[in-house]
């Protein structure tokens, strides 16, 4: 049920260009526009995020599943990015951080999802990145 709650949320925000949609479950969420590592195309995901000054942070868990998500590799490949807040849109360029300050971001994350990220953590054998987006 809360799967198919979260592709609905997705769907509405996106597709009502941000104007229904910019938190779930009480998280702020953001439209990244990331363009396909493989295709070039431009892709399309709702993200929670904690935003710092000018720093947007985002969380590549894909659920705890043994792969990264595929937008995770389009900021890769092509870091320089779009993303949307509610109707106002920024560009961006992404960073994975690592270390103390992945250290830092991560409990800030984790405490925001109520400890979801650690729990994804559990189900992976890969470090879950930490991205984050700063305004250009």
């Amino acid at each position: 049920m809360r799967f198919l709650f979260i592709y609905i949320h997705n769907y509405v925000y996106i597709y009502s260009k941000g104007t229904i949609g910019k938190t779930i479950f009480g998280r702020p969420c953001l439209i990244l526009f990331s363009t396909g590592a493989k295709t070039g195309k431009e892709r399309k995901n709702v993200l929670a995020y904690l935003r710092e000054n000018n720093s947007f942070c985002i969380v590549g868990s894909n659920g705890g599943r043994e792969k990264n998500p595929g937008w995770y590799h389009n900021l890769k490949k092509n870091p320089d990015c779009e993303f949307q807040i509610g109707r106002k849109k920024y560009l961006g360029k992404a960073i994975q951080i690592h270390d103390d300050e992945y250290i830092e971001w991560w409990k800030k994350m984790d405490h925001m999802n109520d400890g979801g990220y650690t729990s994804y953590q559990k189900r992976t054998e890969r470090k879950i990145p930490l991205i984050l987006i700063n305004i250009t």
